[in-house]
């Protein structure tokens, strides 16, 4: 199996999925995955979609710009990097984002051990006239 048809793959459902039903990713997860956002470690597949439908925005679309993959452990596990743009419903501009995943096996229903996600914030100077 192609580790780089795999990875993008998952990404594609993963992100489709968030975008249109975030309580739909909790069979991505088992109850030993972790979830790192923003810093905050959660773990659990339960907790984890619990945190990722309370976030304060209903409706957003990623946009997906960078997807590599690099193989990792003897049991044929791969390392996911994704990057991108967020855009939320009624905002004017984008969030760019990063997201590293750890799948452990490359099998097409893998679940995802480890996830860390960042938001990379742009700096803006606003000027009022």
């Amino acid at each position: 199996m192609d580790p780089d048809a795999v990875a993008k793959a998952f990404v594609e459902h993963y992100y489709t999925t968030f975008d249109s039903n975030r309580g739909g990713l909790v069979s991505l997860y088992q109850e030993g995955s972790m979830l790192t956002f923003e810093g905050q470690k959660i773990q659990g597949s339960q907790n984890i979609v619990a945190k990722l439908t309370s976030l304060p925005f209903q409706q957003c679309k990623h946009n997906i710009t960078t997807v590599d993959c690099q193989p990792s452990g003897p049991a044929a596990g791969m390392l996911v990097f994704v990057s991108g743009n967020l855009q939320l419903a009624g905002e004017q501009h984008a969030l760019k984002f990063s997201q590293v995943s750890f799948l452990p096996s490359l099998d097409l229903e893998c679940f995802s051990h480890r996830f860390s996600c960042r938001s990379c914030y742009d700096r803006a100077i606003r000027v009022d006239r």
